[in-house]
């Protein structure tokens, strides 16, 4: 069972410690490749492309200048603890053992526009670069055409061993594109959460990012591996609602302050 996760646009690139282990990046061939497009463009370029201020094209600009293929500790952090949003409030990388943190490097994987997969002890740069972003490449006019079938590919490599491969998507709809159904070899559960507002439950986004983040904590906690125990997730208020679920699209609900 794989866990996904989508990467966050806020970064912590405070020194890890020394004792958190690490792993080489799986794409940085491919990396390579867009950094050198991106090299290529002024800032002004890649504020319009990506819609940014012109102090953040500024600061990314001058991140794809300094990117290197060689990952050292001095220019790179593991994904897990460097990524920074709603995601990574509620997955709280920086208590996890060394044991847990190697339970996640098997079981977790964070989709990038930019590092295509990343595993959480997997180092690296600093960057900015969404999965919907309107790149041209050689390979074609976004990154899900960079992209193409290589993610679900890797997927696929690393449920291989299983012998009913499951793939819990808690990313978003932008970065879980770039996986093509067609080629993934594994059932895929999509898991909601919806909080009451209004007088009805409906999505709310930062409540929803953050809840991600918490079910990947749990599974980390609990090495959840069967679809079942899913369901036994009962973090911060929400509980399994089985009567608006479907096999494959688990509802948790909660009332806050109920």
């Amino acid at each position: 069972m794989l866990f996904l996760l989508s990467p966050a646009k806020s970064l912590n690139f405070e020194p890890a410690a020394a004792t958190v282990p690490h792993a080489e990046p799986l794409f940085v061939k491919q990396s390579a490749k867009l950094i050198k497009v991106l090299k290529a463009k002024a800032p002004q370029e890649i504020a319009s492309l990506m819609d940014l201020s012109d102090k953040l094209a500024a600061l990314n600009v001058a991140r794809y200048q300094a990117w290197s293929r060689q990952f050292t500790a001095a220019n790179a952090k593991q994904a897990v603890l460097a990524f920074d949003g709603d995601v990574y409030d509620g997955l709280v990388a920086k208590t996890l053992t060394t044991a847990q943190l190697e339970w996640a490097q098997a079981h977790v994987c964070i989709l990038s526009g930019l590092y295509g997969v990343l595993r959480p002890l997997d180092w690296m740069q600093p960057y900015r670069l969404e999965m919907g972003t309107a790149l041209a490449t050689e390979k074609g006019k976004n990154l899900y055409q960079f992209w193409g079938r290589e993610l679900s590919d890797y997927l696929n490599t690393r449920l291989a061993a299983d012998r009913s491969p499951v793939v819990v998507n808690l990313a978003s709809q932008e970065y879980f594109k770039a996986v093509d159904p067609k080629v993934l070899k594994a059932r895929v559960l999509e898991c909601v959460f919806e909080d009451w507002k209004s007088g009805q439950y409906k999505i709310i986004s930062f409540f929803a990012k953050r809840a991600r983040g918490l079910m990947a904590r749990y599974a980390i906690d609990h090495k959840i591996n069967t679809p079942a125990a899913l369901k036994q997730f009962d973090v911060d208020g929400y509980q399994f609602a089985p009567e608006v679920s479907a096999p494959d699209r688990l509802v948790f609900r909660r009332k806050l302050g109920v």
